[in-house]
């Protein structure tokens, strides 16, 4: 029998966290923007370390001035993508307050921050400063693209491996 972990997408709204898990389930990237509506669960089987893993992925709406992250959608997690979007710097400071608000509502539990959209390096307005700022909080980060999948399965893996070894 597998074990089952439940894997949550957060960020703001427009980030890439569908198209990152469509990219990583389908292989699929479509450039049409589908604002997401509370909540959409995926499945994936992979394998970490020998291990086969289901990953139940809630990819949860976007956090806007509208909208804030329920703490039941992260009751029973066993970990997170925090989603930025490196074009947009915005982003990088609402993705904090993010993890901060989530670690005081369900405690601290594995995450990676995911820093997408990096097919647009030339608009990026995360900089060196920033990556600094994560490095010296001890925060492991992955630059992806859902759009060219570059990073992706290594987000979802190195997830699995904090998942499996908190």
């Amino acid at each position: 029998m597998n074990l089952k972990k439940k894997i949550c997408m957060l960020g703001v709204y427009s980030v890439g966290k569908t198209s990152l898990v469509r990219s990583f389930v389908s292989s699929i990237f479509d450039d049409k923007y589908l604002s997401t509506v509370g909540v959409k669960i995926d499945k994936k089987l992979v394998e970490i370390e020998g291990q086969p893993i289901e990953f139940l992925l809630w990819d949860i709406a976007g956090e806007d001035e509208h909208f804030s992250v329920p703490s039941s959608y992260l009751r029973g997690a066993s970990g997170y993508l925090l989603v930025m979007d490196g074009t947009r710097k915005d982003t990088f400071d609402r993705a904090l307050d993010l993890q901060f608000r989530t670690e005081d509502a369900i405690g601290p539990i594995p995450f990676i921050v995911v820093l997408n959209k990096v097919d647009l390096a030339d608009e990026w307005q995360i900089g060196p400063q920033e990556l600094a700022r994560l490095d010296k909080m001890n925060w492991t980060f992955i630059k992806t693209s859902a759009k060219t999948g570059a990073g992706v399965e290594e987000a979802f893996h190195k997830l699995g491996q904090k998942v499996l070894h908190p």
